[in-house]
């Protein structure tokens, strides 16, 4: 939680003024995943807020910033365009809800199961995704082709390559105020002083208005309802927890401190639940805006909360000024954020990467860029883990004779559903002696398949008349075997592992 006391002067002054950067960048994007959304931007300006100040107060990292995101826009737009926006609201709040319960149930600790390609992939992909959604600011200002512009076309060009240079090289110079908030101040004023012929925030939309008050959703809470909202709510709550515990691992890394996931699930479905009440659609974490407070000082709870509430402050009282700040500025904020986004170096590891994880990578990154985020890191997870399971889809067994004509098998390696098949292969059922045993000290079953397997061997064996044993089995493996159970020794050293089971 939020304290005060903790915090040392530096700290409050970057996390105050980086704050204040990130809520001008967080106005456009607002309003942008809003229009994408079908709903009226103040529904985004308020979720920016609400949810990113309670994220901000209670998430399992301080310094990330919370508000609407295109990942979760997208799942709401034929919801809105077939029911409306009460229904939306519905399903944020159960959206919230699921979200709780995830981080209750401590859940979002199975991030970690995400393998390091595909992360790659997914910071990759997510920096392109950045870059070219600011290309849409200027299909207004190109003449025929690309990269011909008109007169407004070249004036938003000349600012994005401003806002760039000086968020380049100002801080080699001084680190006192951050190089991006320079940009946006100076770059407005000169847009201002000499009424430069260039887009401005006030051009995408209205962003003047009240604070959000309390309000139930008017549409009937039934079953019907619960009907409608329950697939797009629990498609939000995935999407935007894979979204939000990503951008945690991230940051954990440029931080090098370690943030709770499960904490960071309940505060985004807390500030989600929150958001259905006060009239915002849902939301999470936005990677671009927190690598902004991150690169510009903000490490800080304060940070979040101070653009939260600046953020309300631009719609109810300063709208007006915040109008006038050019788009090009905040176009070049963004591809500097993207261009820090991406993950250089894993370029220069693919050469040294097994050909399977280098597949992973570049997957995940083609499948951010022209699907969706969600279904990419799960399509990563998948392909990781069955080149795991292939890989190690082999139990060898080497086998020796004892002076009673006793055949041992000594297996060696994991017995689970990669390789059941190919465990029968190591035994000569037909030309064994009549005395057997298969040894599993060396080896470990790891799921119902492998027990299975042993089962099914020992059912070959005893069909072919011959004496088995088992060796070395877990408590568990022994009492989940049926045909093999009462072909089991009990050796002082046996293991004492758990086996998972699919069936």
């Amino acid at each position: 939680m939020f304290n005060l006391q903790n915090y040392k002067n530096l700290n409050v002054k970057n996390d105050i003024l980086s704050g204040s950067v990130v809520a001008m960048a967080l106005v456009p994007e607002a309003i942008a995943f809003s229009l994408i959304a079908g709903v009226n931007p103040q529904v985004g300006l308020y979720t920016a807020f609400i949810l990113g100040l309670i994220a901000a107060l209670i998430g399992g990292k301080p310094g990330m910033i919370s508000g609407a995101t295109g990942a979760v826009a997208v799942v709401m737009v034929s919801l809105v365009a077939e029911h409306g926006l009460d229904y939306l609201l519905w399903a944020t709040i159960l959206a919230g809800l699921i979200q709780i319960s995830i981080g209750l149930f401590k859940m979002g600790k199975f991030i970690r199961l995400v393998p390091q390609p595909a992360m790659f992939g997914f910071v990759n992909g997510l920096a392109i995704v950045i870059a070219t959604a600011q290309f849409s600011y200027f299909e207004d200002v190109v003449i025929n082709t690309f990269p011909y512009f008109n007169t407004q076309g070249l004036i938003m060009v000349s600012i994005v390559l401003a806002t760039m240079a000086t968020m380049h090289f100002l801080p080699r110079y001084t680190k006192a105020l951050p190089a991006s908030l320079v940009a946006i101040i100076s770059l407005s004023l000169i847009a201002v002083f000499f009424d430069l012929d260039t887009k401005r925030v006030g051009d995408l939309a209205d962003i003047s208005g009240s604070f959000p008050s309390f309000g139930i959703p008017n549409a009937p809470l039934n079953f019907e309802t619960l009907l409608i909202i329950l697939p797009y709510s629990v498609i939000i709550a995935l999407v935007g927890l894979i979204e939000s515990l990503l951008t945690l691992s991230v940051l954990d890394e440029m931080s090098g401190k370690r943030g709770s996931g499960n904490k960071e699930c309940i505060a985004q479905g807390v500030g989600n639940t929150t958001c259905g009440f006060f009239g915002g659609m849902a939301g999470c974490v936005m990677i671009g805006q927190s690598i902004i407070n991150f690169t510009s000082g903000g490490l800080g709870r304060l940070s979040g909360i101070t653009a939260s509430v600046l953020l309300i402050l631009f719609v109810v009282s300063l709208s007006d000024i915040i109008s006038q700040v050019p788009i090009a500025v905040l176009i070049g904020i963004m591809f500097m954020v993207s261009i820090a986004t991406f993950e250089f170096a894993s370029i220069k590891r693919m050469k040294y990467m097994p050909k399977v994880d280098v597949f992973v990578l570049l997957s995940v990154t083609v499948i951010t860029i022209f699907a969706d985020l969600a279904i990419a890191v799960i399509t990563g997870v998948i392909m990781s883990a069955l080149a795991f399971a292939w890989k190690h889809a082999k139990i060898f067994a080497r086998s020796h004779t004892e002076s009673d004509g006793t055949k041992v098998y000594e297996l060696d390696g994991p017995l689970f559903f990669g390789s059941a098949t190919t465990f029968n292969d190591n035994f000569d059922f037909k030309n064994d002696p009549n005395k057997v045993v298969l040894d599993f000290k060396f080896a470990r079953v790891m799921d119902g398949s492998g027990v299975e397997a042993i089962d099914s061997v020992t059912k070959k064996y005893r069909e072919s008349g011959k004496t088995l044993s088992l060796r070395h089995l877990s408590a568990d493996c022994k009492n989940m075997l049926k045909e093999a159970g009462p072909y089991c020794t009990y050796e002082e050293d046996d293991p004492t592992y758990k086996v998972a089971i699919n069936y």
